[in-house]
């Protein structure tokens, strides 16, 4: 992915991380086109609400993925 798309997801790990129920982030595509994925632990329209549609125009999607475990 492109530096543009680095950057954005470093904007947004610093906005959302610490939001209880986001698991990760990670950079993936959405209909061939870079966007930054939001993990979240479990659906929550409230939650869904604080996070950013877009990033520095890289858009931003969210799945649900459950809890992670680091390994």
């Amino acid at each position: 992915m492109s530096g543009s798309v680095d950057r954005a997801q470093d904007r947004l790990n610093r906005r959302v991380m610490g939001i209880n129920g986001v698991t990760g982030t990670a950079q993936g595509l959405r209909g061939g086109k870079p966007c930054i994925k939001v993990y979240l632990e479990k659906d929550d329209p409230r939650l869904r609400a604080r996070l950013p549609r877009s990033v520095d125009g890289v858009p931003v999607d969210v799945e649900v993925t459950g809890k992670m475990r680091r390994w």
